[in-house]
């Protein structure tokens, strides 16, 4: 399989430190934006492909990889997805890009929904996979968000608790953390699996991604209340993807949220929906959301 052949990486200096990333194709650029407890890597088997139509560029975020990861602090000012957001788009100035789609997974998708917000004249179109807003998580909490989102709560538990159990055993860790549904041992690419584990054992990812929980569990909750108190939403078109396989640890934003369109009509001002069943090959689930990012560029 393809992994990144036609891709260079490299490392571009922002104002708050610097990001590693792969970038290829061209044509009008994408931002790829990886979720939890992945790094860019994660999209292996699809930025090839689209790479045949765009500039694709998949950076590691702040506190993640091997991109700069800003200490732990009292008020996790530093993991906002606000600055996470400030980061690519001086990212995507270094490139030279005023205008770019995006298409963010899991956390990746909370920093394209806030950059988008945010930035709205640099972002074309968007496309969100896997997510509804923070806040609407947090509000709408009970049991089952609990217990299928249980790691929300522990990552955002105080410095350094979340660590310090994780640090004692990484792999063991990664194993039960990526294991929540049915999957294969082939699951990840041997290379791809390579690198998520090289990052884990690393104590400054480790803290950088329990940051980030903190940061959306307070000042990411802060920013949010004041979008919506301004009536702010995402003013490029936007498409809205999950996966359908009920009650499962991934399904999750079909099983809770598949029926609240008013809740998606509250994200954007142009806006559509689409769900699928993610598959093992995810070459194969974007062949199917391909289009979507497509008709973004219009």
């Amino acid at each position: 399989m393809n992994f990144f052949d036609d891709f260079k990486l490299e490392t571009v200096s922002v104002a708050a430190g610097k990001l590693r990333l792969r970038r290829g194709g061209s044509g009008p650029p994408l931002l790829l934006l990886y979720g939890n407890p992945q790094t860019h890597v994660m999209w292996h088997g699809v930025a090839p492909r689209l790479a045949e139509a765009y500039s694709v560029i998949c950076p590691d975020i702040r506190g993640y990889g091997k991109s700069l990861k800003p200490p732990a602090s009292a008020n996790h000012a530093a993991y906002a997805k606000r600055e996470m957001a400030r980061d690519m788009v001086q990212l995507m100035d270094h490139f030279g890009c005023q205008e770019f789609l995006i298409a963010g997974h899991d956390r990746g998708g909370r920093v394209a929904h806030r950059l988008a917000v945010d930035f709205p004249k640099r972002v074309r179109g968007l496309a969100l996979l896997d997510i509804v807003p923070t806040i609407e998580h947090f509000e709408r909490a009970d049991m089952a968000f609990a217990m299928g989102y249980y790691h929300w709560l522990w990552f955002a538990q105080p410095h350094p608790f979340p660590e310090t159990m994780i640090n004692a055993a990484p792999d063991e860790w990664f194993g039960a953390h990526t294991s929540r549904e049915p999957k294969g041992n082939d699951c990840f690419h041997p290379d791809a699996l390579a690198d998520y584990l090289a990052c884990v054992h690393d104590p400054e990812m480790i803290q950088g991604m329990c940051e980030d929980y903190r940061a959306a569990a307070t000042i990411d909750l802060v920013h949010d209340r004041e979008s919506r108190k301004l009536g702010n939403k995402i003013q490029c078109p936007t498409t809205v993807l999950w996966g359908a396989k009920v009650k499962s640890a991934h399904g999750m934003i079909h099983w809770r949220y598949g029926r609240h369109i008013a809740l998606l009509r509250s994200l954007a001002l142009a806006w559509q929906v689409a769900t699928t069943w993610l598959k093992k090959h995810r070459v194969k689930y974007w062949h199917t959301s391909k289009p979507f990012l497509f008709k973004l560029r219009r």
